[in-house]
């Protein structure tokens, strides 16, 4: 078996996640589909699901993470924000940071794993 560690960021407001990992996947989905619901099927889950997902952290935010276009003849279209492109940056910033600072604790726990 392979061991894999995973850290789990969550930032909370009042009683909501803000941002975390599920709406972290949807805006980098986001960035590279250029739709919610193209975003969606690329993690797997339902278009109602994403939806919710930026829409519960643009509600929580001063200013959106996301900005979508209605569709049309054209068809619509989604993007992040520079305010959404920060929030990726910083969050993957966060993981990368604790995961060098807890490398030596991580390798003592896994080496405690079972083969």
């Amino acid at each position: 078996m392979k061991s894999k560690v995973q850290f789990r960021l969550r930032v909370y407001r009042d009683d909501a996640i803000a941002i975390g990992p599920g709406k972290i996947a949807v805006l980098e989905a986001v960035a590279e589909t250029g739709s919610i619901s193209a975003a969606a099927r690329l993690l797997g889950m339902s278009y109602r699901r994403a939806w919710m997902l930026v829409d519960e952290m643009n509600k929580a935010l001063v200013s959106p993470a996301v900005n979508t276009a209605a569709g049309g003849s054209r068809g619509g279209g989604t993007a992040l924000t520079p305010v959404g492109e920060e929030i990726v940056k910083h969050y993957r910033a966060i993981e990368n940071a604790a995961k060098l600072a807890t490398s030596a604790d991580i390798r003592a726990l896994t080496r405690l794993l079972a083969p």
